[in-house]
Protein backbone atom coordinates (compact mmCIF):
# COMPACT_ATOMS: atom_id res chain seq x y z
CA UNK A 1 0.00 0.00 0.00
CA UNK A 2 1.38 3.40 -1.00
CA UNK A 3 1.56 6.08 1.68
CA UNK A 4 -1.05 8.87 1.44
CA UNK A 5 -0.03 12.20 -0.07
CA UNK A 6 0.09 15.09 2.40
CA UNK A 7 -0.43 18.40 0.67
CA UNK A 8 1.07 21.65 1.89
CA UNK A 9 -0.28 25.19 1.74
CA UNK A 10 -0.56 26.57 -1.78
CA UNK A 11 1.21 29.89 -2.41
CA UNK A 12 -0.39 31.44 -5.51
CA UNK A 13 1.51 34.09 -7.37
CA UNK A 14 -1.22 36.68 -6.88
CA UNK A 15 -1.48 39.30 -9.57
CA UNK A 16 -5.09 40.45 -9.86
CA UNK A 17 -5.97 38.16 -6.95
CA UNK A 18 -3.23 39.50 -4.69
CA UNK A 19 -5.58 40.34 -1.83
CA UNK A 20 -6.92 36.79 -1.84
CA UNK A 21 -3.37 35.47 -1.74
CA UNK A 22 -2.68 36.68 1.79
CA UNK A 23 -1.88 33.94 4.27
CA UNK A 24 -1.40 33.62 8.01
CA UNK A 25 -0.69 30.25 9.57
CA UNK A 26 0.55 29.08 12.98
CA UNK A 27 3.59 26.86 12.69
CA UNK A 28 5.40 25.34 15.67
CA UNK A 29 4.74 28.26 18.03
CA UNK A 30 5.56 30.82 15.34
CA UNK A 31 3.39 32.74 12.88
CA UNK A 32 4.01 32.68 9.14
CA UNK A 33 2.37 35.53 7.21
CA UNK A 34 2.37 36.25 3.51
CA UNK A 35 1.42 39.37 1.54
CA UNK A 36 1.65 40.20 -2.15
CA UNK A 37 2.03 43.87 -2.97
CA UNK A 38 0.03 45.26 -5.94
CA UNK A 39 3.29 45.47 -7.88
CA UNK A 40 3.76 41.70 -7.51
CA UNK A 41 6.42 41.55 -4.78
CA UNK A 42 5.91 38.53 -2.54
CA UNK A 43 6.66 39.10 1.16
CA UNK A 44 6.66 36.17 3.57
CA UNK A 45 7.71 36.41 7.22
CA UNK A 46 7.99 34.13 10.21
CA UNK A 47 7.56 35.75 13.61
CA UNK A 48 9.85 33.97 16.09
CA UNK A 49 9.41 35.96 19.32
CA UNK A 50 11.85 33.87 21.38
CA UNK A 51 14.86 35.13 19.41
CA UNK A 52 16.67 38.44 19.29
CA UNK A 53 17.83 38.21 15.71
CA UNK A 54 16.43 38.14 12.21
CA UNK A 55 17.46 36.79 8.83
CA UNK A 56 16.44 38.67 5.70
CA UNK A 57 16.54 37.33 2.16
CA UNK A 58 15.82 39.02 -1.16
CA UNK A 59 15.44 36.32 -3.77
CA UNK A 60 14.91 36.40 -7.53
CA UNK A 61 13.90 33.19 -9.34
CA UNK A 62 16.66 33.52 -11.92
CA UNK A 63 19.78 31.38 -11.95
CA UNK A 64 22.57 30.26 -14.20
CA UNK A 65 20.25 28.09 -16.31
CA UNK A 66 18.38 31.24 -17.39
CA UNK A 67 21.37 32.81 -19.13
CA UNK A 68 21.41 33.24 -22.88
CA UNK A 69 24.68 32.18 -24.56
CA UNK A 70 25.81 35.81 -24.82
CA UNK A 71 25.06 36.33 -21.11
CA UNK A 72 26.88 33.20 -19.90
CA UNK A 73 28.32 33.87 -16.42
CA UNK A 74 26.19 37.04 -15.97
CA UNK A 75 24.08 35.67 -13.10
CA UNK A 76 27.04 34.99 -10.85
CA UNK A 77 28.77 38.19 -12.02
CA UNK A 78 25.67 40.18 -11.09
CA UNK A 79 25.60 38.63 -7.61
CA UNK A 80 29.05 40.12 -7.02
CA UNK A 81 28.32 43.49 -8.60
CA UNK A 82 25.24 44.28 -6.53
CA UNK A 83 27.54 44.68 -3.53
CA UNK A 84 29.64 47.28 -5.33
CA UNK A 85 27.49 50.32 -4.75
CA UNK A 86 24.32 52.25 -5.54
CA UNK A 87 23.67 55.97 -6.15
CA UNK A 88 23.36 56.42 -2.37
CA UNK A 89 25.93 53.92 -1.01
CA UNK A 90 29.46 52.89 -1.93
CA UNK A 91 30.72 49.31 -1.58
CA UNK A 92 32.46 50.41 1.62
CA UNK A 93 29.24 51.97 2.95
CA UNK A 94 27.46 48.63 2.45
CA UNK A 95 30.19 46.70 4.24
CA UNK A 96 30.39 49.20 7.12
CA UNK A 97 26.62 49.20 7.60
CA UNK A 98 26.66 45.52 8.56
CA UNK A 99 30.06 45.45 10.27
CA UNK A 100 29.05 48.32 12.56
CA UNK A 101 26.18 46.29 14.03
CA UNK A 102 27.92 42.90 14.15
CA UNK A 103 25.77 41.57 11.34
CA UNK A 104 26.67 39.61 8.25
CA UNK A 105 25.58 39.72 4.64
CA UNK A 106 26.26 37.54 1.62
CA UNK A 107 24.65 36.11 -1.49
CA UNK A 108 24.32 32.84 -3.35
CA UNK A 109 23.76 31.99 -6.98
CA UNK A 110 22.11 28.70 -7.86
CA UNK A 111 20.96 27.19 -11.14
CA UNK A 112 17.40 28.43 -10.63
CA UNK A 113 17.59 31.34 -8.20
CA UNK A 114 19.80 34.08 -6.76
CA UNK A 115 19.48 35.24 -3.16
CA UNK A 116 20.95 38.20 -1.26
CA UNK A 117 20.70 37.81 2.49
CA UNK A 118 21.70 39.19 5.87
CA UNK A 119 21.58 38.19 9.52
CA UNK A 120 21.35 40.93 12.16
CA UNK A 121 19.88 41.77 15.57
CA UNK A 122 16.16 42.40 15.49
CA UNK A 123 16.90 46.06 16.33
CA UNK A 124 18.85 46.37 13.05
CA UNK A 125 16.29 44.85 10.67
CA UNK A 126 15.25 48.23 9.23
CA UNK A 127 18.83 49.01 8.22
CA UNK A 128 19.50 45.55 6.79
CA UNK A 129 16.33 45.44 4.73
CA UNK A 130 16.85 48.97 3.45
CA UNK A 131 20.44 48.25 2.34
CA UNK A 132 19.60 44.93 0.70
CA UNK A 133 16.66 46.45 -1.15
CA UNK A 134 18.79 49.37 -2.32
CA UNK A 135 21.41 46.91 -3.62
CA UNK A 136 18.92 44.76 -5.53
CA UNK A 137 16.86 47.61 -7.02
CA UNK A 138 19.42 50.35 -7.60
CA UNK A 139 22.85 48.89 -8.23
CA UNK A 140 25.06 51.13 -10.32
CA UNK A 141 27.09 48.31 -11.90
CA UNK A 142 30.02 50.73 -11.93
CA UNK A 143 32.35 49.98 -14.90
CA UNK A 144 35.51 50.29 -12.77
CA UNK A 145 34.06 47.85 -10.24
CA UNK A 146 33.16 45.50 -13.09
CA UNK A 147 36.77 45.27 -14.23
CA UNK A 148 38.05 44.68 -10.70
CA UNK A 149 35.41 42.09 -9.89
CA UNK A 150 36.16 40.12 -13.04
CA UNK A 151 39.54 39.27 -11.55
CA UNK A 152 37.94 38.33 -8.23
CA UNK A 153 35.49 35.96 -9.94
CA UNK A 154 38.26 34.33 -11.97
CA UNK A 155 40.12 33.70 -8.70
CA UNK A 156 36.94 32.24 -7.19
CA UNK A 157 36.52 29.87 -10.14
CA UNK A 158 40.16 28.83 -9.88
CA UNK A 159 39.70 28.14 -6.17
CA UNK A 160 36.68 25.94 -6.93
CA UNK A 161 38.60 24.09 -9.61
CA UNK A 162 41.39 23.43 -7.10
CA UNK A 163 38.81 21.72 -4.85
CA UNK A 164 38.42 18.08 -5.93
CA UNK A 165 35.07 17.88 -4.13
CA UNK A 166 33.72 20.83 -6.12
CA UNK A 167 35.23 19.37 -9.28
CA UNK A 168 33.59 15.95 -8.89
CA UNK A 169 30.14 17.42 -8.16
CA UNK A 170 30.46 19.72 -11.16
CA UNK A 171 31.52 16.75 -13.29
CA UNK A 172 28.57 14.70 -12.01
CA UNK A 173 26.12 17.42 -13.06
CA UNK A 174 27.68 17.31 -16.53
CA UNK A 175 27.47 13.49 -16.55
CA UNK A 176 23.75 13.44 -15.70
CA UNK A 177 22.39 16.60 -17.31
CA UNK A 178 24.72 16.66 -20.31
CA UNK A 179 25.09 19.68 -22.54
CA UNK A 180 22.21 21.59 -20.96
CA UNK A 181 22.15 24.66 -18.74
CA UNK A 182 21.76 22.35 -15.72
CA UNK A 183 24.94 20.55 -16.70
CA UNK A 184 27.04 23.70 -16.77
CA UNK A 185 28.83 25.33 -13.79
CA UNK A 186 26.77 27.85 -11.81
CA UNK A 187 29.60 30.38 -11.73
CA UNK A 188 30.31 30.13 -15.43
CA UNK A 189 33.62 29.18 -17.02
CA UNK A 190 36.77 31.32 -17.04
CA UNK A 191 36.27 31.78 -20.79
CA UNK A 192 32.69 33.02 -20.30
CA UNK A 193 33.70 35.41 -17.50
CA UNK A 194 36.50 36.87 -19.60
CA UNK A 195 34.13 37.33 -22.54
CA UNK A 196 31.09 38.79 -20.77
CA UNK A 197 30.85 42.58 -20.84
CA UNK A 198 29.35 45.08 -18.44
CA UNK A 199 26.58 45.72 -21.00
CA UNK A 200 25.82 41.98 -21.10
CA UNK A 201 25.41 41.88 -17.33
CA UNK A 202 23.28 45.04 -17.40
CA UNK A 203 21.00 43.49 -20.04
CA UNK A 204 20.68 40.36 -17.91
CA UNK A 205 19.80 42.48 -14.88
CA UNK A 206 17.17 44.49 -16.77
CA UNK A 207 15.64 41.34 -18.23
CA UNK A 208 15.23 39.41 -14.98
CA UNK A 209 15.07 41.79 -12.00
CA UNK A 210 11.80 43.59 -11.30
CA UNK A 211 9.03 43.86 -8.70
CA UNK A 212 7.10 40.93 -10.13
CA UNK A 213 10.17 38.71 -9.66
CA UNK A 214 11.14 39.75 -6.13
CA UNK A 215 10.64 37.52 -3.08
CA UNK A 216 11.31 39.00 0.37
CA UNK A 217 11.65 36.45 3.18
CA UNK A 218 12.27 37.42 6.81
CA UNK A 219 12.45 35.15 9.85
CA UNK A 220 13.02 36.23 13.43
CA UNK A 221 11.68 38.66 16.00
CA UNK A 222 9.88 40.82 13.43
CA UNK A 223 6.37 42.11 12.79
CA UNK A 224 4.97 41.31 9.36
CA UNK A 225 3.13 44.59 8.77
CA UNK A 226 6.27 46.55 9.60
CA UNK A 227 8.28 44.52 7.09
CA UNK A 228 5.63 45.12 4.42
CA UNK A 229 5.76 48.87 5.06
CA UNK A 230 9.57 48.89 4.89
CA UNK A 231 9.63 46.99 1.60
CA UNK A 232 6.95 49.20 0.03
CA UNK A 233 8.81 52.35 1.06
CA UNK A 234 12.14 51.04 -0.24
CA UNK A 235 10.60 50.08 -3.58
CA UNK A 236 8.98 53.50 -3.89
CA UNK A 237 12.36 55.15 -3.37
CA UNK A 238 13.86 52.94 -6.07
CA UNK A 239 11.06 53.58 -8.53
CA UNK A 240 10.04 49.92 -8.57
CA UNK A 241 6.35 50.76 -8.57
CA UNK A 242 5.27 48.77 -11.60
CA UNK A 243 2.53 49.75 -14.04
CA UNK A 244 -0.85 51.06 -12.96
CA UNK A 245 -2.61 48.19 -11.21
CA UNK A 246 0.63 46.27 -10.76
CA UNK A 247 2.72 44.08 -13.02
CA UNK A 248 1.55 40.59 -13.87
CA UNK A 249 3.34 37.95 -11.81
CA UNK A 250 6.20 36.11 -13.47
CA UNK A 251 5.12 32.50 -14.01
CA UNK A 252 6.82 29.78 -12.03
CA UNK A 253 9.10 27.52 -13.98
CA UNK A 254 7.87 24.98 -16.46
CA UNK A 255 7.72 21.58 -14.75
CA UNK A 256 7.53 19.53 -17.95
CA UNK A 257 10.21 16.84 -17.43
CA UNK A 258 13.40 17.71 -19.25
CA UNK A 259 14.51 15.52 -22.14
CA UNK A 260 18.02 14.56 -21.08
CA UNK A 261 20.61 12.66 -23.07
CA UNK A 262 21.97 9.34 -21.82
CA UNK A 263 24.23 9.91 -18.79
CA UNK A 264 27.96 9.72 -19.43
CA UNK A 265 31.23 9.17 -17.61
CA UNK A 266 33.11 12.34 -16.71
CA UNK A 267 36.73 11.92 -15.67
CA UNK A 268 38.90 14.71 -14.30
CA UNK A 269 42.61 14.66 -13.43
CA UNK A 270 44.05 16.92 -10.76
CA UNK A 271 47.10 17.21 -8.52
CA UNK A 272 45.45 15.19 -5.75
CA UNK A 273 46.35 12.21 -3.57
CA UNK A 274 42.80 10.95 -3.07
CA UNK A 275 40.25 9.95 -5.68
CA UNK A 276 36.70 11.33 -5.54
CA UNK A 277 33.88 9.41 -7.16
CA UNK A 278 30.13 9.84 -7.65
CA UNK A 279 27.79 7.33 -9.25
CA UNK A 280 24.12 8.08 -9.82
CA UNK A 281 21.35 8.81 -12.27
CA UNK A 282 18.56 11.23 -13.20
CA UNK A 283 15.93 11.31 -10.45
CA UNK A 284 13.07 13.30 -8.92
CA UNK A 285 12.32 16.91 -9.77
CA UNK A 286 10.74 19.56 -7.54
CA UNK A 287 7.12 18.79 -6.67
CA UNK A 288 7.35 15.01 -7.08
CA UNK A 289 5.11 13.23 -4.55
CA UNK A 290 7.94 10.79 -3.81
CA UNK A 291 10.27 13.40 -2.37
CA UNK A 292 9.55 12.25 1.23
CA UNK A 293 10.43 8.70 0.20
CA UNK A 294 13.64 10.01 -1.35
CA UNK A 295 14.49 11.79 1.92
CA UNK A 296 14.05 8.51 3.81
CA UNK A 297 16.08 6.60 1.22
CA UNK A 298 18.95 9.11 1.38
CA UNK A 299 19.02 8.97 5.17
CA UNK A 300 19.10 5.17 5.26
CA UNK A 301 21.59 4.86 2.45
CA UNK A 302 24.03 7.64 3.23
CA UNK A 303 22.71 10.34 5.52
CA UNK A 304 24.45 9.65 8.81
CA UNK A 305 27.12 7.60 10.59
CA UNK A 306 24.64 4.73 10.98
CA UNK A 307 23.77 4.72 7.27
CA UNK A 308 24.51 1.76 5.06
CA UNK A 309 27.21 3.45 2.98
CA UNK A 310 29.05 4.74 6.03
CA UNK A 311 28.91 1.41 7.81
CA UNK A 312 29.91 -0.73 4.82
CA UNK A 313 32.55 1.49 3.25
CA UNK A 314 34.11 3.27 6.21
CA UNK A 315 33.39 1.33 9.40
CA UNK A 316 33.70 -2.25 8.11
CA UNK A 317 36.37 -1.80 5.43
CA UNK A 318 38.09 1.52 6.10
CA UNK A 319 37.97 2.46 2.43
CA UNK A 320 36.86 6.08 2.80
CA UNK A 321 36.81 8.89 5.31
CA UNK A 322 33.61 10.38 3.87
CA UNK A 323 30.76 8.79 1.95
CA UNK A 324 27.16 9.92 1.53
CA UNK A 325 24.10 9.94 -0.74
CA UNK A 326 22.43 13.09 -2.06
CA UNK A 327 19.95 14.39 -4.58
CA UNK A 328 19.62 17.57 -6.63
CA UNK A 329 16.12 18.81 -7.48
CA UNK A 330 15.20 21.37 -10.10
CA UNK A 331 11.88 22.44 -11.60
CA UNK A 332 11.92 19.90 -14.44
CA UNK A 333 14.81 17.55 -13.67
CA UNK A 334 16.72 16.01 -10.80
CA UNK A 335 19.59 13.66 -9.97
CA UNK A 336 20.50 11.09 -7.33
CA UNK A 337 24.12 10.37 -6.44
CA UNK A 338 26.39 8.43 -4.08
CA UNK A 339 29.79 9.95 -3.23
CA UNK A 340 32.98 8.65 -1.66
CA UNK A 341 36.53 9.94 -1.32
CA UNK A 342 38.95 7.02 -1.39
CA UNK A 343 42.38 5.80 -2.44
CA UNK A 344 42.74 5.68 -6.24
CA UNK A 345 43.43 1.95 -5.95
CA UNK A 346 40.02 1.40 -4.31
CA UNK A 347 37.77 3.35 -6.65
CA UNK A 348 36.27 0.33 -8.40
CA UNK A 349 35.73 -1.54 -5.14
CA UNK A 350 34.02 1.46 -3.55
CA UNK A 351 31.80 1.95 -6.60
CA UNK A 352 30.78 -1.70 -6.40
CA UNK A 353 29.94 -1.38 -2.71
CA UNK A 354 27.83 1.74 -3.30
CA UNK A 355 25.88 0.04 -6.07
CA UNK A 356 25.42 -3.10 -3.97
CA UNK A 357 23.89 -1.12 -1.12
CA UNK A 358 21.44 0.59 -3.47
CA UNK A 359 20.62 -2.80 -5.04
CA UNK A 360 19.97 -4.29 -1.59
CA UNK A 361 17.46 -1.53 -0.86
CA UNK A 362 15.83 -2.16 -4.24
CA UNK A 363 15.57 -5.89 -3.58
CA UNK A 364 14.59 -6.08 0.07
CA UNK A 365 13.67 -2.55 1.08
CA UNK A 366 14.64 -0.96 4.40
CA UNK A 367 14.08 -2.66 7.72
CA UNK A 368 11.40 -1.41 10.09
CA UNK A 369 14.17 -0.45 12.50
CA UNK A 370 15.73 1.78 9.82
CA UNK A 371 12.40 3.46 9.11
CA UNK A 372 11.90 4.21 12.81
CA UNK A 373 15.46 5.53 13.12
CA UNK A 374 15.05 7.82 10.13
CA UNK A 375 11.89 9.33 11.58
CA UNK A 376 13.77 10.17 14.76
CA UNK A 377 16.68 11.53 12.76
CA UNK A 378 14.40 13.82 10.74
CA UNK A 379 12.61 15.07 13.85
CA UNK A 380 15.94 16.00 15.40
CA UNK A 381 17.27 17.61 12.22
CA UNK A 382 14.15 19.74 11.85
CA UNK A 383 14.29 20.80 15.50
CA UNK A 384 17.96 21.80 15.21
CA UNK A 385 17.30 23.66 11.96
CA UNK A 386 14.57 25.67 13.62
CA UNK A 387 17.11 27.03 16.11
CA UNK A 388 18.59 29.10 13.27
CA UNK A 389 16.65 31.97 11.73
CA UNK A 390 18.80 31.79 8.61
CA UNK A 391 17.50 28.25 8.04
CA UNK A 392 13.95 29.42 8.67
CA UNK A 393 14.37 32.19 6.14
CA UNK A 394 15.69 29.67 3.62
CA UNK A 395 12.57 27.53 4.11
CA UNK A 396 10.39 30.55 3.39
CA UNK A 397 12.27 31.41 0.20
CA UNK A 398 12.15 27.81 -0.98
CA UNK A 399 8.40 27.68 -0.36
CA UNK A 400 7.88 30.74 -2.56
CA UNK A 401 10.10 29.30 -5.30
CA UNK A 402 8.23 25.99 -5.36
CA UNK A 403 4.75 27.37 -4.64
CA UNK A 404 4.04 25.26 -1.55
CA UNK A 405 4.63 25.84 2.16
CA UNK A 406 4.78 22.86 4.52
CA UNK A 407 4.45 23.49 8.24
CA UNK A 408 6.70 21.58 10.60
CA UNK A 409 3.86 19.20 11.45
CA UNK A 410 3.11 18.62 7.78
CA UNK A 411 6.78 17.96 7.06
CA UNK A 412 6.98 15.40 9.85
CA UNK A 413 3.71 13.81 8.73
CA UNK A 414 5.08 13.39 5.22
CA UNK A 415 8.09 11.51 6.55
CA UNK A 416 6.00 9.43 8.95
CA UNK A 417 3.72 8.43 6.07
CA UNK A 418 6.60 6.82 4.12
CA UNK A 419 6.42 3.02 4.29
CA UNK A 420 9.03 0.39 3.46
CA UNK A 421 7.56 -0.37 0.05
CA UNK A 422 7.80 3.31 -0.98
CA UNK A 423 11.56 3.26 -0.35
CA UNK A 424 12.07 -0.13 -2.00
CA UNK A 425 10.16 0.90 -5.14
CA UNK A 426 12.10 4.16 -5.45
CA UNK A 427 15.42 2.35 -4.98
CA UNK A 428 14.42 -0.11 -7.70
CA UNK A 429 13.67 2.79 -10.04
CA UNK A 430 17.11 4.29 -9.35
CA UNK A 431 18.84 0.95 -9.90
CA UNK A 432 17.15 0.52 -13.27
CA UNK A 433 17.84 4.07 -14.48
CA UNK A 434 20.65 4.94 -16.88
CA UNK A 435 23.71 5.46 -14.70
CA UNK A 436 26.17 8.35 -14.79
CA UNK A 437 29.58 8.51 -13.19
CA UNK A 438 32.08 11.21 -12.28
CA UNK A 439 35.57 10.71 -10.90
CA UNK A 440 38.48 12.97 -10.00
CA UNK A 441 41.84 11.18 -10.05
CA UNK A 442 45.54 11.97 -9.67
CA UNK A 443 47.04 12.87 -13.02
CA UNK A 444 48.90 9.57 -13.35
CA UNK A 445 45.96 7.36 -12.36
CA UNK A 446 43.56 5.61 -14.74
CA UNK A 447 40.52 3.66 -13.67
CA UNK A 448 38.46 1.22 -15.70
CA UNK A 449 35.22 2.74 -16.91
CA UNK A 450 31.78 1.14 -17.21
CA UNK A 451 30.17 1.07 -20.64
CA UNK A 452 29.28 4.67 -21.38
CA UNK A 453 30.58 7.57 -23.35
CA UNK A 454 33.64 8.95 -21.56
CA UNK A 455 34.32 12.66 -21.40
CA UNK A 456 37.69 13.77 -20.08
CA UNK A 457 39.02 17.12 -19.07
CA UNK A 458 42.69 17.84 -18.48
CA UNK A 459 43.48 20.91 -16.49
Amino acid sequence: MTAPTITGIDLPLGGAQAAASSMTVSDDETTVTRTILPRGVRIITQHVPATRSAAIGLCVPVGSRDESPVHAGATHFLEHLLFKGTPTMTALDIAVAFDAVGGETNAETDKEHTQYYARVRDADVDMALSVLTDMVTSSSLVPDAFDVEKGVILDELAMAKDSPLDAVHEAFAAAVFGDTTLGKPVGGTPEAIRAVSRDDVWEHYQSHYGPDRLIVSVAGNVEHDHIVDLVAASLDRAGWRGDEGGLGPAPRRDTTPAQLAQPTVQERHRDVEQAHVIVGCPALQVGDDRIPAMSVLLSILGGSMSSRLFQEIREKRGLAYTTYAFNMRYSNAGAFGMYAGTSPAHVEQVEQLMNEQLQALASDGPTEEEIVRVRGHVRGAIALGLEDNLSRMGRLSNAELTGTYFTVDQGLARINAVIQEDVRALAAELVNAEQGRAVVLPRSQKVGQPQATAAKEER
